[in-house]
């Protein structure tokens, strides 16, 4: 695999990453028109878009690195699991009952 360096000046424009952080906070704001809060804590924010760009990379894109594997896959290693991955949407109400252990 080669990999191409493409150098650019400071202040200038590359339309390929603009495209790519135009298309991250097009996200960002759908799902926050879903959520149901008035105000976001830094924390949710920061998460909201991990997992904006965790989905965008769990799926191949127009121009692939690889044929059949996913950037994700290429990056970090693992699959998705869908019982760890795809259970919970982001910002749905979770109601968690941990059981108390006595000694």
């Amino acid at each position: 695999m080669v990999i191409a360096l493409n150098v650019t000046a400071r202040n200038k424009h590359v339309p390929e990453i603009e495209q790519s952080i135009r298309k991250v906070k097009e996200r960002v704001r759908a799902v926050e028109n879903l959520l149901t809060f008035k105000q976001y804590l830094p924390r949710l924010i920061a998460e909201m878009d991990y997992s904006i760009v965790f989905w965008l990379n769990s799926f191949p894109h127009k121009v692939r690195v690889h044929a059949t594997i996913i950037p994700r896959t290429l990056l970090t290693g693992p699959l998705i699991d869908y019982n760890k991955h795809c259970k919970i949407a982001f910002g749905k109400y979770v109601q968690r009952k941990e059981q108390v252990k006595i000694h």
